[in-house]
């Protein structure tokens, strides 16, 4: 399995293998083991909206259920995954042309549109049918010196309940 594979899956089915929006967190984190929540939960334990980390993985809480699925990269450099996400791999590249992504997704006759919400500027969006996944790339940053600068890369992908 490769990063491309995942990456195609989760936006045609909107799940990571188990992993989906609803799922208390509790199970997840028994796939997953322990998460890292981010430090608003340790300060307020009932507080909801805010993200449990496994490196690349977010999954975002609310009521005790996982609310959004989350897998972030940064174009140009290497990125972990839980082994539940992508087995056998400590870390691996993270630079996701935006061209690469939707042949993928063309590959496997997942439909996807312009996200026009989040389109504009230097960024851009695709949102899958039916799973309802945004993808958002954009072109590199400053310090992103060994990328084209006219390309879209993927920063993000994810997934949330309504």
């Amino acid at each position: 399995m490769t990063l491309m594979n995942v990456l195609v899956d989760f936006a045609r089915t909107g799940r990571i293998g188990p992993l989906h929006c609803g799922m208390p967190l509790a199970q997840a984190e028994d796939l997953l083991g322990p998460g890292r929540p981010h430090p608003a939960i340790r300060l307020r334990p009932d507080i909801d909206g805010y993200p449990h980390t496994w490196n690349g993985l977010e999954l975002v809480i609310t009521q005790r259920l996982v609310s959004g699925i989350w897998i972030r990269l940064r174009p140009g450099s290497t990125t972990k995954l839980p082994p539940l996400v992508l087995p056998d791999s400590e870390s691996y590249p993270s630079t996701v042309l935006r061209e690469d992504l939707i042949a993928g997704l063309d590959a496997v006759n997942c439909r996807h549109g312009i996200n026009d919400r989040l389109t504009f500027g230097e960024q851009s969006s695709i949102l899958t049918l039916p799973a309802h996944v945004c993808a958002v790339f954009s072109t590199p940053g400053r310090d992103e010196h060994e990328l084209h600068r006219e390309r879209h890369y993927l920063g993000v992908i994810h997934k949330h309940t309504a």
